[in-house]
């Protein structure tokens, strides 16, 4: 620090635009009662995306550890879910307890993924994946290769099943970036990014490294596990190819990248760019695909820290308090 510039983690500004987003989160549990049963829908899947970008961000932007394979945990979510409401448990907790489920196949894999490193822990995730989908399609009674649907919430009206649906996963949401928040405000939001910069660098200042992986795997494995949960929960009926299918890892790298991979944001704004381009031009088939590809790429070479970068360079703050920033003094 000198006279003529500070480090700063938050100021008058960015209290009162923390304060201005938690109330429009609150605000958004009142959509139900204002807006027609298809939009709530719609929202409803917006969360869904937003939640894996938020976790793929997780692993990949602060972590270092680029995943192709946590569609296992969103396709486990949900065949948890079908599994749980099979033995008599209530659909909307069996998504709770899918998604707890999630988190603890992380604790069981973590010991064996974390031992690799960069493409190979990439595909190591990837092959996980695919297991467990090939498992799934041979179960006969969680409906082979053929697909399953989700009994448990026919007994509820259609209107307020999109409703508690949208609830629960709203809450999920605020759930898991409350958790994020956390995460990087304290001491450890720091040691996580200096693992991902120089792994061997931050071990020698004594940081903790496995530990800290082994918190962010299972955080996102939690995460997209209740993804997974609370999109069967929206459409109802899943099959092993779709759900377990390695698009989740494209679309949630396609959200990160163009948001801004390592930022708070950034996810929250690739998400929303995301969705709508899937709403807008999901009709044109394989361009529709071609042309995310095409957005991918020149992100990755124009534009590679997203358009978050674009607000976040010129703002005088800080949007929300967390990491810390370089500013002119006064």
């Amino acid at each position: 620090m000198t006279d003529q510039w500070t480090v700063r983690r938050s100021g008058r500004a960015t209290k009162i635009s923390s304060v201005a987003m938690v109330a429009f989160g609150i605000a958004l549990f009142a959509v139900p009662f204002g807006f027609r049963t298809d939009v709530v829908q719609q929202l409803t899947t917006l969360c869904t995306l937003l939640m894996m970008a938020v976790m793929w961000n997780v692993l990949a932007g602060y972590g270092g550890l680029v995943s192709v394979g946590q569609q296992a945990y969103i396709g486990f979510g949900a065949y948890a879910t079908i599994f749980l409401t099979q033995h008599d448990v209530t659909a909307y907790l069996a998504v709770v307890l899918a998604a707890l489920a999630s988190g603890v196949l992380a604790v069981a894999l973590a010991p064996l993924l974390l031992r690799l490193r960069g493409g190979q822990f990439a595909v190591g995730t990837w092959v996980v994946a695919e297991a467990l989908a090939l498992l799934v399609a041979l179960d006969e009674d969680l409906g082979g290769g053929t697909g399953v649907s989700l009994r448990g919430l026919n007994t509820i009206a259609p209107d307020w099943r999109r409703a508690y649906t949208y609830w629960l996963t709203l809450g999920f949401t605020l759930l898991l970036l409350a958790l994020v928040f956390l995460l990087l405000r304290r001491r450890s939001g720091a040691a996580i990014q200096a693992i991902r910069d120089d792994e061997e660098a931050a071990a020698s200042l004594g940081v903790r490294i496995m530990p800290l992986k082994f918190m962010l795997f299972v955080l996102a494995g939690f995460g997209c596990g209740a993804a997974g949960a609370l999109t069967l929960a929206n459409t109802l009926f899943i099959q092993p190819q779709s759900i377990f299918g390695v698009q989740w890892s494209a679309y949630m790298l396609f959200m990160v990248l163009v948001g801004g991979i390592g930022t708070y944001e950034g996810p929250i704004l690739g998400a929303i760019l995301f969705f709508l381009l899937q709403d807008w031009f999901a009709q044109y088939g394989a361009w529709y695909l071609i042309g995310l590809g095409a957005v991918a790429i020149a992100f990755a070479l124009f534009l590679p820290r997203g358009l978050w970068s674009l607000a976040d360079d010129r703002l005088p703050f800080r949007l929300l308090p967390v990491g810390y920033t370089l500013r002119p003094a006064g």
